[in-house]
C-alpha cells in the first residue's frame, strides 16, 4: 500500500510565504508613511500586518533589510504599472510616449500614500547608498525605455531645439515634480490637471499631433471621473502660450 503523506497541498506553502511577505511589506509602507523611518520598527510593522515579530525577523532578519525590500517592492509595483500600460498602448510612437508618461499619474501610482513613501526614501538615499543603488537600477530601466520611445518618435519632433535626451529629462522632471507637489501641497493640483499639463508639453514638442494628444488626455480624465471644467487648462501648447506672453502690447 502506498504511503499517504499529510501536509499542505503542493504550492500552498509558497503561496502562504508570498502572502505573508506581502502583508509585511504593505505594513512597512504604512508605518513609514505614518511614523517615518526612525520610528518604523520590526515590532510595529509585524503588529500592523497582524503577524508576530518573529515572522518579520524570519522573512527580513533586520529593519534595514526590510526597508531595502520595501523600496524594491514599491519599485516593482511601479514598474509593473508602466509596463502594463505600455503593453496596451497603440503602436503610434507619440501615443506610446503619452501613455508611458501618463502612467506616472495612474491612481494606483499617483496617490498621497505613494508620494509620501517616495519622499521618505528619496530623503534617505543620500545617507543610505544601498537605497540609491536600488533607485538607480530601476530608474535606469525606465529611462532606457523612455529613450527608446522618444527615438522612435524623433522624426515627428517639430518644435525647434528639442533633442531626445532633453525630452526624456524634461518629462521625468515634470512627473517627479508633480509627485513632490502632491506630497507637499496636494490641494494645489489634481491628477487631471497634471495630465493636461503633460498634454500641453507634448503638444509643444509634437504640434502636428496636438489634437490627438489633447483628445486622449480628455478621454482618460472623463473615464476616471476627473474631468474638471477649468478654463486655465486650455488646448494651447506651452510654446504658443510663451510666445503670446512675449508679444508687445
Amino acid at each position: 500500500m502506498a504511503e499517504t503523506r499529510l501536509g499542505r497541498p503542493p504550492g500552498k506553502s509558497e503561496e502562504n510565504t508570498a502572502r505573508r511577505r506581502r502583508q509585511l511589506l504593505e505594513a512597512a509602507i504604512d508605518c513609514i508613511v505614518t511614523h517615518g523611518f526612525a520610528a518604523t520598527t520590526l515590532a510595529k510593522v509585524s503588529s500592523a500586518a497582524g503577524l508576530s515579530q518573529g515572522m518579520a525577523v524570519f522573512y527580513f532578519k533586520t529593519k534595514e533589510l526590510l526597508l531595502e525590500e520595501t523600496l524594491r517592492y514599491h519599485y516593482e509595483s511601479y514598474q509593473r504599472i508602466w509596463q502594463q500600460t505600455l503593453d496596451l498602448a497603440p503602436s503610434d510612437p507619440v501615443e506610446r510616449i503619452l501613455a508611458f508618461v501618463l502612467a506616472d499619474l495612474d491612481p494606483e501610482i499617483c496617490n498621497t500614500r505613494n508620494a509620501a513613501l517616495w519622499a521618505s526614501f528619496w530623503g534617505e538615499a543620500g545617507v543610505r547608498p544601498h537605497f540609491t543603488k536600488i533607485c538607480d537600477d530601476f530608474d535606469r530601466v525606465r529611462n532606457d525605455v523612455l529613450h527608446g520611445l522618444c527615438r522612435e518618435a524623433e522624426d515627428l519632433i517639430a518644435a525647434p531645439g528639442w533633442t531626445v535626451h532633453e525630452i526624456v529629462d524634461t518629462l521625468d522632471n515634470v512627473t517627479d515634480g508633480m509627485w513632490v507637489r502632491l506630497h507637499i501641497s496636494p490641494e494645489t493640483m489634481t491628477a487631471a490637471e497634471g495630465r493636461r499639463l503633460i498634454a500641453r508639453l507634448l503638444a509643444t514638442i509634437f504640434p502636428r499631433r496636438s489634437t490627438e494628444i489633447f483628445d486622449t488626455v480628455a478621454k482618460i480624465n472623463r473615464d476616471l471621473g476627473e474631468d474638471i471644467d477649468n478654463p486655465t487648462h486650455d488646448r494651447t501648447p506651452l510654446a504658443a502660450t510663451t510666445a503670446q506672453g512675449n508679444k508687445d502690447p
